[in-house]
Formats: structure tokens, C-alpha cells, sequence
């Protein structure tokens, strides 16, 4: 496989950006080792995909000719269509209903014919077969692929051509294309290296199917990370996995939203759920990584604005930055203007405040205020509730 991944990036590498190893001075200094990033966000259509379709499509010319299609929850999808249009050929790509617009949008920009169809990416990889063979067009799979392995696993030979004293390399997993290729090349240059996948709680299908020793379908990938959210991993990729991955763990819904949030404050980087779970995995403390070169691989950055929102608003809530409390007050001049002095003196800033004086279950003497405010952790918090409790009958809502 070594040789076979050395081959793909010479066949894909005029198509692709060039994206050296970043090295983050804020993570190394916060965890006490070396932190490098693979910023495959950076990368053409926004994420790695491109690598494993370029390459499936040049080395099998003769029989994309007719056209091609593919199922995507949406990275895939703008990989396969970019790699089209750059090519000359024709592309329909399968995604399902719940995949966000930006990736639909960007899918359509690339000259791509866009079919929603199901609730999962199983729907659409279904629907997807059966009208490639209506249609006469090759199917190219989004992770279990010989060659769409080979295309990703270029990224392994492009950090190892650069630093090839790194330690460990941590990678996203859904159907396990990425760790995969990854895998076989690091694993074949020097076995010493260790790759360690990462899986979201909710969609950990290559760790279910590891400790049963065989493929299983989960029946359920609910995870905001869309790019992981894969029931069932490949074939291929599980026999790899097997062989070339030293370890595998999992991230809650919290901590890649905690991540996505440090990508943005800390790193200035607009990075998806997917790509941020190796970042979460070594927040959390799952990973090790003291006094180790540590190469973190960040499969992209196509994510949806109001999940951004969704999740700047939950990780201030989680790190204590944000709060919001019900208040009852008594339906007098001059309440509402003693309530935001009180704020004041607790040093907390009033992100928005709504007075409601209908409410049926306040008696009509008093009415209800809910108040967001920015805080600065914690025991700020902590304080905040402790005053405001002790002048008012209050309730703590988010």
C-alpha cells in the first residue's frame, strides 16, 4: 500500500493545495507537548475528500467516462463533484434531507445534480446504487474504495515527508476511509508511529464493530458531526483498522462543540464537528500526548453558520461564560431599573432581557423578567445566584 499511496499523490498533487503541518504554540503550551495540525479544512471544497476522489476517478478514467455518482452527507459530495468538473465529467451526488445547505449549496456550485433522498447517508448510499445502474453511471464510494483509501491516505505520506519523527497521529473516524489510508502508509514507513482514531459517541460504529471482532450496523448516528455520522463502517476499512489503528475512542456531543468552540477562540479556525473530534479527544484527556509530537488531522470546515451559533451559545453556557435566570419582580416603577443596578454591581454584562407581565402563573402583582448575561465563569456565576437569591425568587434556565 506504501508505494500505491506514494502513486495517488503523484497522480492527485497538481489538483490539490499544498498544506504544511501547522504548529498550534496555544495547545502545545496548554497540554506541555508538541501540537502539530493537518489543516485539511484549508483544502480545496473544504476538506480531505477531495484526495480519495480525485484519485478513484484518474486511475479509473475508462469506466467514469459515462459520468459518476456518489452518497454524501455532504464533504464527499463536494470532493466528487469538484473532481468532475475539474475533470470534464458528469456528477450526481445522493445526500440526505438533513444535510445542511451550505454543503448542498456548494455541492450544486461545482456543477453537481443534487438528489435528497432519506433520512440517513444508508438512504442515500441505497437510493444512490440503484440509480447508478438506471443511469449507467460508476459509483464512487465515499470511504470503502481501495482507491478512495489510496487518495486519503496521502495525507499520511504528506506529513511524514515533512516531519517523519512524529509520534502519534490522531484521525477522525466515521466509515474509516481517512484512518485507513492514514494508517497503511504511516504503518508501512514506520510501525512505531501510532495512529489513534477518534469516533463520536453517538456514531462509534468502527469501535462497536472492533470489540465484536466483525461489521455491525448501529441503529442510530445522531451526531451533529454529519462528516462521522456513518451506521455502518466498510468492509476494507474495518480489516485496516484492525491491522494498522493502536487505539480508538470516543467524544461526547459536548466535547466536539467545546472543540469547535477552542478551534475558534484560540486557533482562529472555522473547523466542522468531524474534523474538531481529535481536538476534543485530547481536551478531554483521552488521548496522551505529554512530551510527544502529536499531529492532530483536521478533515474539514464545512459547517453550517447556525450551528456555529448553536454552538458558540452552548460552549459559553458549558465554560461558564453565559447564563440565564428567571427572576420574579414585584409589578412596581422602578423594579426593572433596581434589577439591572443590582446586575451591575455583580459586574455581569445583560445580553438580552425580556419583561413579562402576562404571565398566568405570576400573580398580578408581580411579573416575570428573564435575563441572559455574560459571565466570567463559574464562581462568577456562583455569586451572581447567591445575590440575586437572596433579594429575589429566582430560577437558573440555562
Amino acid at each position: 500500500m506504501l508505494n500505491e499511496i506514494t502513486e495517488s499523490w503523484d497522480r492527485i498533487k497538481s489538483y490539490i493545495k499544498p498544506l504544511p503541518l501547522y504548529y498550534s504554540n496555544n495547545f502545545s503550551e496548554i497540554t506541555g507537548a508538541d501540537i502539530y495540525f493537518k489543516l485539511e479544512n484549508l483544502q480545496r471544497t473544504g476538506s480531505f475528500k477531495i484526495r480519495g476522489a480525485l484519485n478513484c476517478i484518474l486511475k479509473n478514467q475508462d469506466k467514469c467516462r459515462g459520468g459518476i455518482i456518489a452518497a454524501s452527507a455532504g464533504n464527499h459530495a463536494q470532493g466528487v463533484a469538484f473532481s468532475a468538473k475539474t475533470l470534464g465529467i458528469k456528477a450526481v451526488i445522493v445526500m440526505p434531507e438533513f444535510t445542511p445547505m451550505v454543503k448542498v449549496s456548494s455541492t450544486q456550485s461545482h456543477g453537481a445534480e443534487v438528489v435528497l433522498h432519506g433520512q440517513s447517508f444508508e438512504d442515500a448510499y441505497k437510493h444512490a446504487v440503484q440509480l447508478g445502474k438506471e443511469r449507467g453511471l460508476h459509483f464512487i464510494h465515499p470511504f470503502d474504495d481501495h482507491d478512495v483509501i489510496a487518495g486519503q491516505g496521502t495525507i499520511g505520506y504528506e506529513i511524514l515527508r515533512e516531519k517523519p519523527d512524529i509520534d502519534q497521529i490522531v484521525v477522525p473516524v466515521g466509515g474509516g476511509g481517512l484512518i485507513s489510508g492514514i494508517a497503511e502508509y504511516v504503518k508501512g514507513f514506520n510501525p512505531d508511529i501510532k495512529i489513534i482514531g477518534v469516533q463520536a459517541e453517538e456514531a462509534a460504529g468502527m469501535v462497536s464493530s472492533l470489540s465484536e471482532g466483525r461489521v455491525v450496523s448501529l441503529s442510530s448516528s445522531a451526531t451533529f458531526a454529519e462528516g462521522i455520522a456513518v451506521k455502518q463502517v466498510g468492509k476494507l476499512t474495518f480489516e485496516s483498522c484492525q491491522n494498522c489503528v493502536d487505539d480508538l475512542v470516543t467524544v461526547s456531543e459536548r466535547e466536539i462543540a467545546l472543540a469547535v468552540l477552542e478551534y475558534i477562540e484560540r486557533a482562529k479556525l472555522v473547523v466542522e464537528g468531524a474534523g474538531a473530534a481529535p481536538l476534543a479527544a485530547l481536551l478531554a484527556g483521552k488521548i496522551d500526548v505529554k512530551d510527544k509530537m502529536t499531529v492532530l488531522v483536521v478533515s474539514g470546515g464545512n459547517i453550517d453558520v447556525t450551528t456555529i451559533s448553536r454552538i458558540i451559545s452552548r460552549g459559553m453556557t458549558a465554560t461558564g461564560r453565559f447564563m440565564t435566570v428567571s427572576i420574579i419582580l414585584r409589578d412596581v416603577p422602578g423594579a426593572l431599573t433596581s434589577l439591572s443596578q443590582e446586575i451591575s454591581r455583580l459586574q455581569a454584562n445583560i445580553h438580552q432581557i425580556d419583561h413579562i407581565r402576562n404571565d398566568q402563573r405570576v400573580p398580578l402583582s408581580q411579573s416575570r423578567v428573564n435575563v441572559s448575561l455574560e459571565t466570567r465563569g463559574q464562581e462568577h456565576i456562583d455569586r451572581i445566584m447567591e445575590r440575586l437569591s437572596s433579594l429575589y425568587e429566582i430560577e437558573r434556565l440555562v
